[in-house]
């Protein structure tokens, strides 16, 4: 059985610092571990949902941004239609193709622009936690995580 993956990085005095996220499925919870670890660089929560999509969150100051690789999974998973109703989007139709929502450029700032999420996101090679293991590696915090995921293995 596939399993969720998620953490939590914020980066301070020049160094990411990483931490496992225990609840991956409830948008509150994450948010207020966003908040909690407060930098000036903001913290990011990288979730994998089974192996099926990922979602993505930056606490910037008092500004949440989040993203969804594919927002179509609203319609079966409970933490993918909180997500919908906390970014105040459209909720998916049955009929409707597979597609990314939210923020899709949460991470530009930090060298990971739209364009690059998108691709790694939409890598038909990639399971969603080596989808968010390759973008911690472009920003810099790979081998944190990796470490993380082997210790939740």
């Amino acid at each position: 059985m596939a399993v969720d993956f998620g953490v939590i990085a914020w980066h301070e005095d020049g160094r990411w610092t990483t931490s496992g996220l225990v609840e991956t499925r409830d948008i509150g919870i994450v948010i207020d571990s966003l908040k909690a670890q407060q930098t000036n660089g903001g913290a990011i929560a990288m979730i994998a949902i089974e192996d099926e999509f990922v979602i993505i969150a930056r606490m910037l100051g008092d500004q949440m941004r989040m993203m969804i690789s594919d927002v179509t999974y609203a319609l079966d998973y409970d933490v993918a239609s909180e997500f919908v109703e906390v970014m105040d989007l459209d909720f998916p139709e049955e009929e409707d193709e597979p597609a990314p929502a939210g923020d899709l450029d949460l991470l530009s700032d930090l060298g990971v622009d739209e364009m690059e999420l998108l691709i790694i996101l939409e890598d038909p090679e990639l399971y969603p936690d080596e989808a968010l293991e390759a973008i911690a590696n472009r920003l810099g915090f790979g081998d944190q995580l990796n470490k993380l995921a082997e210790f939740n293995n």
